[in-house]
């Protein structure tokens, strides 16, 4: 978007009613529709309009509400085919005379950015524009396009592609659920210590006949 508007429609607010609402409904011609197209990257723009009423509040402030309405024709992101986007979307701004920028060394965004300090000449033209800027599709994409994948590596060095990572994904899920806490011993961790007990075993009974026979033998003599 460049600086200069590319669609003005001004108004001064000292010039309205202060308790009267004012009907606005804006309707950009041919003309005006491709400058905004252009400004906003789009390749085709149709039916465009701003309707709804700029409302007093107290004796100085304005309100905007209004409904927007557009068809808007975007290049898709993947394949660059032309993707058509219907738009209708709630606009509202609020014009305050007392409106005080935020103050400080880190200026945070705001809750609320629908509000602007008043000045001498309201630009409704500039908030038609905003408002469809802020309401267009970021990623337009064409029925079944599909983003593909990146791959990339250092000169000489055969990349890794998703396939190539799968395995040793599994390796790692593996590893966890080997060392969490609670986690049943593997089948060869079962087998050797099935061969520790039958040691174990073994080795007691030897010592237990060894014993038993020196102590008969030697009450016989």
């Amino acid at each position: 978007m460049s600086d200069a508007l590319p669609y003005s429609h001004p108004l001064r607010p000292a010039d309205l009613a202060a308790r009267r609402p004012l009907a606005v409904d804006l309707m950009p011609d041919a003309a005006a529709m491709a400058a905004i197209a252009a400004d906003l990257g789009l390749i085709g723009l149709r039916k465009l309009r701003l309707k709804g009423q700029m409302i007093p509040q107290g004796r100085t402030d304005w309100r905007l509400q209004a409904e927007l309405g557009a068809t808007v024709v975007q290049p898709c992101v993947v394949t660059l085919d032309p993707v058509t986007t219907r738009i209708d979307e709630p606009v509202l701004r609020r014009w305050l005379a007392d409106w005080t920028p935020p103050q400080g060394d880190e200026v945070e965004m705001p809750e609320d950015d629908t509000t602007e300090p008043l000045t001498a000449v309201i630009d409704l033209g500039a908030v038609l524009v905003e408002a469809l800027a802020l309401a267009l599709p970021l990623y337009p994409r064409a029925p079944g396009a599909e983003l593909g994948s990146l791959v990339a590596a250092e000169p000489g060095v055969v990349p890794l592609t998703d396939q190539d990572v799968k395995p040793f994904a599994g390796l790692a899920a593996l590893k966890n659920r080997l060392t969490a806490p609670g986690a049943e011993p593997a089948a060869g961790d079962d087998d050797e210590a099935d061969d520790a007990e039958d040691g174990s075993a073994g080795g007691t009974g030897g010592c237990d006949g060894g014993g038993d026979g020196g102590g008969s033998d030697g009450g016989s003599d």
